[in-house]
């Protein structure tokens, strides 16, 4: 017999949907979720969901007004897509057939919203399910969105094709990948592009929003209907929908990438078109998409020099787009001294926009809109993947222009492409602008003219220098300028031509520009406005990189500047400042040591550091600021390195107890990762930067300190284990005493870390980066822990010979496998003797290119002695082994590591010298250079 719901219970639930939705009562909120969080062990509970979801009118039993049902059957919706998500194996199999009947209802619904959460359910189950749970949904939706028979509503036909293009997105390599023999892709694509001739403007677009998935991939089933498709797109490209347009606009920019050799027949008529389009008017996203062609086509290694006749014509479009508009203007909201007032806290935070889940919901209802207000907020959070706009940097209307995407950020980073591929015919096309708008007497044109010179800086310099001593005084003058914006991009200039202004070897000229530059840009970092404060904070930055050690007679007056800025910055600009202090350790290194700087420097860190709290974003950047800052101070670190290292020790702890408790408990979010990164890799810092004793003070400090790396070890992020990796390295270098005990219980994980089979058939290769530092780590603890390596010996032996033998591997990955290995063989050379064969053509290869290094002469050390245990096994590398040993010359390492690598070489000479009858001639067999190399350094 069929479901059937009891009246009671669905009433209840409707109740319960409806009050956690309210932002009135929040008593009553809280109880409906607590009730609803229950409800979700009921078998039943996913039938009512999609139950209620998929009938437009309330069923028998409810009694609700339109508006208060639209906003139960959002609920249950996102509800019932949740479950789906997070507990797919919980659901029995008669609730699937159930929501699998609901879905197509709610594809086919009268309010676009419910189709829009259909068509997410759709895409959850068959992301967790695969195409074969549910293999006649695909085939219903192109005979819906075909309008196959003409017996489709308009309704149902852009509800089929949005979830279609939702699967597409979601599933993609599901939809490419063979299943039974036969590629689904094969069959959807060419309804896609037939569908693209649909009267209806949404199934236009969305079906382009479909194909547009694949354009970027060379899939077989595209390149079989690419023909077809750039003859829609053409046909397309006259639109009157500008959604339609703006798609076709994106599905040429991404056969930039794909088919280039089909586009560049087409490249005049394109040019014209993509113009057209970037001088639309009516809507500044279709303006920007089309501006992306410019930028995808001129980083085309082969495409761009296409773009070269027709450059006259597309740097004035650019420069045309690169002048505020008046709505941008507007939003800005002109010039005003914020410096005193607190950063609101959404300027810091990741924002949740919920504006457009209002807006969407609202077209159905607009009336009740204001009294309803808080359940559509409400609704924008419950959704777990922040479908449909919950998140929406870049589609809030209301937002800065000068922190989003916008059509005059993307026509100057093409003029900065062009710069580059074009060089001086682009400076000559821009240069009677510059000379009509820098000086202009309105802000808007003035501002775009500092903005076009910054952006052809780096590929324009050699035509733009000649200019500059007269260009550079000028923008001086700017940083002074009345408007907010134009102080703002002359900073951004100015660090553009930093590089320039820093390379000035004459006194008098690095007085006339450079100092007036630092001075200029450091003087703006105290601006009485927080954006030119960035500006300038950033500007700073670029300039200290570009600059490097040439800074280090400035570093007084800059350490003084950033000081002041320590006591001012609000809390958004506190993150670039430390931007400006981490680079400034970064090139200056131990000058910052100097008891001037450090006495003053540190102080303002560390009341910083003391101010923000363990949950606080910004805890992310300071951490990050202090691991380059340690390293720059080295042992002059100390005073300030215990109650960091320690705090840091905590914030892991914290972090790795709220992972559990979000793994065990649904309720409970995972922790941001960043914080164990960063918090790692501070503690790395710490230790390579003290002496030896101190850094095993501070480990006895913190008893857990082993366990909590171990923990990180196996931590699911790649990114977390990359970091605890590397602490462990330092820690065998420099804390080895402390780590020892623990060798037990550590080693055994790293070992698991280097088996290939875990991340062989990831898709992307953050996992490689990890075996990296396992590798590099599982040396630098073979250094220390000597013959104690022993019952390690066979299986890190057989991971490093899988890692250096497999061509998939990256080839710095393979050099740390064969440095781990060799430095393994120095005190464990008897066991690796009987195995030299099976390792040492791939040890020999991957060590051709390392640099050399403390690392790379150890290395060879412990591979020569095993050679010298076992060599007979070198018959077939021989050869190769005495090229590594002619060709390795090195004055620049420490004495005692040279002297000994050089005794094992000549130790092994002397070996093959009595073992090979007529040495001589094998000897000859070598490059006459590298026969020199060996008669000069050792004795024969």
């Amino acid at each position: 017999m069929a479901w059937q719901p009891n009246e009671e219970s669905l009433r209840t639930l409707a109740a319960c949907l409806k009050d956690s939705l309210s932002g009135f009562d929040k008593a009553v909120q809280k109880q409906a979720e607590g009730m609803l969080a229950q409800a979700k062990s009921s078998p039943d509970i996913n039938n009512y969901l999609a139950l209620i979801f998929s009938s437009e009118s309330p069923p028998a039993g409810l009694t609700l007004s339109s508006q208060d049902y639209l906003l139960v059957r959002s609920a249950a919706a996102i509800m019932l897509k949740n479950n789906v998500k997070s507990h797919y194996k919980q659901i029995p199999e008669p609730s699937f057939a159930f929501i699998k009947m609901a879905i197509p209802l709610g594809i086919q619904d009268k309010n676009p919203q419910m189709r829009s959460y259909a068509g997410n359910i759709a895409t959850e189950l068959i992301r967790r399910g695969g195409l074969f749970s549910w293999p006649e949904f695909l085939p219903e939706l192109l005979k819906m969105f075909g309008n196959e028979g003409g017996q489709f509503s308009d309704a149902a036909q852009e509800g089929a094709i949005s979830a279609m293009a939702k699967i597409c997105e979601d599933n993609t390599k599901m939809l490419e990948r063979e299943h039974s023999g036969q590629r689904p892709l094969n069959f959807i694509l060419p309804k896609l592009i037939e569908a693209t001739k649909s009267p209806l403007t949404k199934v236009r677009a969305q079906a382009l929003t479909a194909i547009n998935v694949f354009t970027p991939r060379k899939s077989q089933a595209m390149l079989n209907n690419i023909d077809d498709l750039l003859q829609h797109l053409f046909y397309l490209s006259e639109d009157s929908s500008t959604d339609v347009r703006r798609q076709v606009c994106r599905a040429f920019v991404r056969l930039v990438e794909t088919r280039p050799d089909k586009l560049l027949p087409h490249i005049t008529g394109l040019v014209d078109y993509i113009i057209t389009q970037q001088k639309s008017q009516e809507d500044e996203e279709l303006a920007c998409e089309a501006a992306e062609f410019w930028l995808s086509v001129g980083e085309h290694e082969n495409l761009w020099q296409a773009l070269e006749p027709y450059i006259h014509k597309i740097i004035p479009v650019l420069l045309e787009c690169m002048v505020y508009s008046g709505e941008d203007i507007a939003l800005l909201g002109g010039a005003s001294d914020d410096e005193d007032e607190e950063d609101k806290e959404e300027d810091i935070k990741p924002k949740f926009a919920k504006k457009s889940a209002v807006r969407m919901l609202n077209s159905e209802a607009s009336a009740d809109a204001n009294q309803n207000g808080n359940a559509y907020e409400k609704l924008a959070s419950m959704d777990g993947d922040l479908e449909e706009g919950e998140i929406d940097d870049l589609d809030d209307g209301d937002e800065n222009p000068d922190e989003r995407w916008t059509l005059r950020k993307c026509s100057a980073a093409a003029l900065d492409v062009f710069a580059r591929d074009f060089g001086a015919s682009v400076f000559t096309s821009i240069f009677p602008y510059l000379q009509a708008n820098l000086r202009h007497a309105e802000w808007p044109h003035r501002e775009a003219a500092v903005l076009a010179l910054g952006a052809v800086a780096e590929g324009c310099m050699d035509v733009v220098t000649p200019h500059l001593p007269e260009l550079i005084p000028y923008l001086f003058t700017l940083l002074d300028d009345p408007e907010v914006v134009v102080r703002q991009i002359t900073c951004w200039t100015l660090g553009r031509y930093s590089l320039w202004a820093a390379e000035l070897d004459d006194p008098a000229q690095k007085a006339t520009y450079f100092e007036p530059m630092m001075e200029g840009i450091l003087t703006k970092m105290l601006d009485k406005n927080k954006r030119v404060q960035e500006a300038g904070a950033s500007a700073m930055a670029n300039l200290e990189d570009k600059a490097a050690k040439r800074l280090e007679p400035y570093c007084g007056p800059i350490i003084q500047q950033f000081v002041r800025c320590f006591a001012k910055y609000k809390d958004k600009n506190m993150w670039i400042l430390y931007d400006c202090v981490q680079t400034m350790a970064e090139h200056v290194g131990p000058v910052l040591a100097r008891p001037e700087l450090a006495n003053q420097l540190m102080p303002a860190l560390i009341t910083r550091w003391q101010k923000v709290g363990d949950q606080s974003r910004e805890l992310i950047p300071l951490l990050e600021c202090l691991s380059y800052v340690a390293m720059a101070l080295g042992d002059a670190f100390t005073p300030y390195a215990e109650p960091i290292f320690l705090r840091s020790v905590n914030i892991i702890h914290q972090n790795l107890e709220q992972s559990l408790a979000a793994t065990n408990n649904a309720n409970f979010d995972q922790p941001d990762k960043d914080f164990l990164v960063t918090s790692l890799d501070l503690l790395g810092s710490v230790v390579q930067a003290l002496e030896q004793a101190k850094v095993g003070a501070l480990i006895e400090k913190s008893p857990t300190f082993f366990e909590l790396l171990s923990f990180c070890m196996e931590d699911p992020a790649d990114e977390v284990r990359q970091s605890a990796y590397a602490v462990l390295g330092d820690c065998a270098k420099y804390g080895f005493e402390q780590l020892k005990p623990c060798l037990q219980s550590i080693f055994p994980i790293l070992l698991k870390q280097l088996d290939l089979d875990n991340i062989l058939d990831e898709e992307i290769d953050s996992g490689f980066n990890v075996v990296n530092n396992a590798c590099w780590s599982a040396g630098e603890v073979a250094m220390q822990a000597k013959k104690d390596m022993a019952p390690y010996v066979p299986e890190l032996l057989q991971r490093c010979v899988e890692i250096m033998s497999n061509p998939r591997v990256p080839k710095g990955v393979s050099e740390n496998a064969a440095v781990a290995l060799g430095r393994l063989g120095i005190d464990n050379y008897d066991q690796l003797g009987p195995h030299l064969q099976t390792f040492a053509a791939d040890f020999l290869s991957a060590m051709d290119d390392v640099d050399p290094s403390d690392e790379k002469a150890t290395a060879f050390k412990g591979f020569s002695m095993v050679v010298g245990q076992n060599p007979q096994s070198m018959e077939k590398d021989l050869l190769h082994y005495f090229t590594s040993i002619a060709r390795y010359q090195d004055l620049k390492l420490r004495n005692p590591i040279r002297q000994e690598l050089h005794e094992v070489f000549q130790n092994v000479i002397n070996v093959y010298r009595q073992m090979i009858p007529q040495f001589d001639h094998f000897i000859s067999q070598l490059d006459p250079q590298d026969r020199e190399a060996l008669k000069a350094n050792y004795v024969f």
